[in-house]
Parts: C-alpha cells; structure tokens; sequence
C-alpha cells in the first residue's frame, strides 16, 4: 500500500530521464552505501568506495553544466538525490553534497575560463569544499581574517579556517577571505579558488566528532600560498554578494540532507514498533504512539512539500528566496533532530546501541541544526523579514 510519503514523492513530476536517475541514486544508496553506513562511522573512516561508486555512476555530472561536461539536470533531482544517499549514510551524502555547495558559485559567478578548468573535472568526480567559518568568523563572515593580498598576476593568501568539510580531501576548495587594502568588513569579503596540492595549504588537524563521523572535518591553514589573480570569482570585494548567493542555493541541499536523515528515523520507528510488542499488544497500537506518530508524520510531509516548492523557486529563476530558504533549513534540521530523537525513545533502550541505525541517525541529525547558519540566526533572518522599515 502506497504511504502518504510515496504519493508526495510522485508530486516531484520529474521527466522522464531524471526519474530514471533517482532511481539508480535510489537503489546505489539501498544496496551499495547503506550497507558500509555502520562500519564507516564506526571506524572514523573517509567512505571511498561509496565516493566510487557514486562517480561510476556520474552522480557529479548531475548538477554541471552541460557545456562543461556535466548533464545539467534539475535542482529538484539534485535534492532528492542528496535526500536518498543521507538517508542511507549522512556521512556519504553530505560529502557530495559539499561538493555541489562549493563548487555552484563557480558556475554561477566564475569566469569562462574558470569553469573550464574546474567544471569538468567535477563532473568526472573531483571533489569541492567550501571554506568560509573561522574562529573568529561563524555565523557573522565579516570577522573572517584570512587575507589576500594582490602581487602582479598571483593573489598571495595568508591565514586559516575551521570546521572545513571535504577540507583534506577536495580537489578544489573555495575560499573566503578579505582583500588588502578594503577596510570596510563587508566590502572586503572576496571568494577565489584553490587547488589541492597548492604550496602554503596544509591541513592541521582533523576534527573528532559527535557525528558523521565518516565525513572529514578539518582545520586549514594558508601560508603565503598563491594562486592565479584568474582564480578570483568576480572581483575584489565582490565576495559577501557570492557567498549569500551561494548560501541561498546550499540550505536547500543541507535542508535535504537533513530530511534524509529525518526519513530514515521515521521509518526505522515505525518497522520497530510494528513488530516490538509490550503488555500483548504492539507499540504502534497504543493511542499515545500513535497520536506521536501523526505529529512526526504530518511534520515531516509538510517539510518535504515545502522542499519542492524551494526547489521549483531556483529552477524558475527566482533571486529572492533567502527567507523561503531560511525557513526550510531551519525546520527540516529541527524536525530531523526531533524525529530521530523520537525513534530512538520509541526503541527504548535498543536504541541508545550501536545495534540499531537510530543511535547513528541521532548523532548524525545534531550538526545540520548548526552548520550553514544556525537556526537561531535563521529565525532571526525570518524574524527581520517582518519588520517594517
């Protein structure tokens, strides 16, 4: 019997050849990346053989460009890519989807040339980051402190970042810093691109988390490292009008991740407490369950609806949908936390192991309430939208 999620999901009407698509993402993700998920976390290790088989299967080229090499689908299909791999493994689908948040404003604002040193790549497999928190700089970028500094035809870039996904491991890393000789915060805020292997780029440590354990998180250190004037997106000073660009188009992507990981708490709860059976009766039939079972239910559709209509917005070209964006980030991350919290209360105490995915789905869920802006900077975003100049 079709479920009320199978029936939203057929709303997505996506054409034929994408349909196809998200049903081998679907079945990699069941058969392939679900499987390793456990032990992946367990061992803290990078997921290389899920990354290979995602680029067997050119899940890169899904979001380029055609002209670079890419299939330029939709950002629908993107999302519910990223939804169906963090489903399966979080780890494994937000490091591709990090890939996708550093490396769109390069299709967005880079330079013919650019792009066609970089787009191409990406769409054979290469992997991006997005370098932007600082200890100084989290949810407000204009305390960042990196610096580039112009000399001749080379930016010269000093300083670091923090808490950088895919940091060790990208192939191409977007950086954030301020230009020499700007003083204002804000219109110094700059973006241009490094590539792996740069001298002056190091890695300092690697972050030991509460989850995704799986997905590297690192600090990063430049020192005098150089790059190409080309390598700038847009110009000096152009940075902080990229990055909320860029932002706008990411939360999307972190809201379907968390969603992903909302999906799995909920239909790990309910096979349990389909079987699980206390006093003679089954968990699910007491009345208690299931009014908490409506609650999460209705939650999660509602979300999920209002993830297709973010993503119907950017697909029609929209450039004003930073409060739409803010509101789906901040309520499909609260709502995947509240859910797998939800399943591992309705495991009992088989949820606070290792034997069941919950636990694993618990961890996973926290971070997505805090990374790509807090949620209680975007409810001070939506809030702002309100009041009347």
């Amino acid at each position: 019997m079709a479920t009320v999620f199978d029936r939203l999901d057929a709303t997505l009407e996506l054409p034929e050849h994408e349909t196809m698509v998200l049903g081998a993402v679907r079945q990699l993700a069941r058969d392939v990346v679900a499987p390793r998920a456990a032990d992946y976390d367990r061992l803290e290790a990078y997921p290389a053989d899920n990354i290979a088989a995602m680029n067997a299967l050119g899940m890169n080229a899904m979001f380029v460009p055609e002209e670079h090499g890419g299939l330029g689908l939709s950002y629908s299909v993107y999302l519910a890519c990223v939804r169906e791999v963090s489903k399966a493994c979080a780890s494994t689908g937000i490091i591709w989807a990090t890939t996708f948040h550093g490396m769109k404003p390069v299709m967005d604002f880079g330079s013919p040339e650019l792009k066609q040193r970089i787009l191409p790549r990406i769409a054979e497999g290469a992997i991006g980051a997005l370098c932007i928190t600082e200890p100084s700089a989290g949810s407000d970028a204009t305390g960042m402190k990196t610096r580039f500094s112009p000399d001749g035809d080379d930016v010269v870039v000093d300083g670091g970042k923090i808490f950088i996904s895919n940091g060790d491991v990208a192939d191409h890393l977007l950086v954030f810093g301020k230009w020499a000789g700007i003083d204002d915060p804000k219109a110094a805020i700059t973006a241009l691109v490094i590539d792996k292997g740069t001298p002056g780029l190091a890695v300092l440590r690697k972050e030991e988390k509460m989850g995704h354990r799986a997905a590297p998180t690192v600090a990063l250190s430049f020192d005098g490292l150089r790059v190409p004037r080309a390598n700038l997106l847009g110009g000096p000073g152009e940075g902080l009008r990229i990055l909320l660009a860029s932002l706008n188009k990411s939360r999307p992507s972190v809201a379907a991740h968390a969603l992903g990981i909302a999906r799995a708490a909920f239909e790990d709860a309910v096979d349990y407490i389909n079987e699980r059976r206390q006093s003679g009766r089954r968990i699910v039939e007491f009345q208690g369950i299931q009014f908490t079972l409506a609650d999460l239910a209705t939650d999660l559709a509602m979300c999920e609806n209002w993830l297709w209509r973010v993503a119907r917005m950017v697909e029609s070209g929209a450039t004003d949908f930073g409060v739409e964006a803010s509101m789906l980030k901040m309520r499909a991350t609260d709502l995947a936390m509240r859910i797998s919290d939800e399943a591992v209360q309705l495991h009992g105490g088989y949820g606070y192991i290792r034997d069941y995915r919950v636990e694993r789905l618990m961890r996973d869920a926290k971070i997505t309430q805090i990374w790509e802006g807090t949620n209680q900077i975007h409810r001070q975003l939506i809030g702002r939208h309100f009041v009347r100049k």
